[in-house]
């Protein structure tokens, strides 16, 4: 069965570590609920993009955890 995973990065790129500990979803749309109830936090904590993963398959990000400026 596949794992759904998040990676956490600055603006740059670089990995960070997450401020809310990340676990593995069984879906997609499991991950997703979670990003949305802890992407304050994890912003908060010094992660300014997400990636999600479909085991090693990347399905799409960079995503920014910053409000877009209207």
């Amino acid at each position: 069965m596949a794992a759904w995973t998040w990676r956490f990065e600055k603006t740059d790129g670089t990995e960070v570590q997450p401020a809310v500990p990340p676990e593995e979803f069984p879906t997609q749309g499991d991950a997703e609920s979670w990003i949305g109830e802890h992407w304050k936090a994890l912003q908060e904590g010094g992660a300014d993009q997400v990636r999600l993963f479909e085991d090693v398959t990347e399905i799409y990000g960079p995503m920014s955890l910053h409000a877009a400026e209207a």
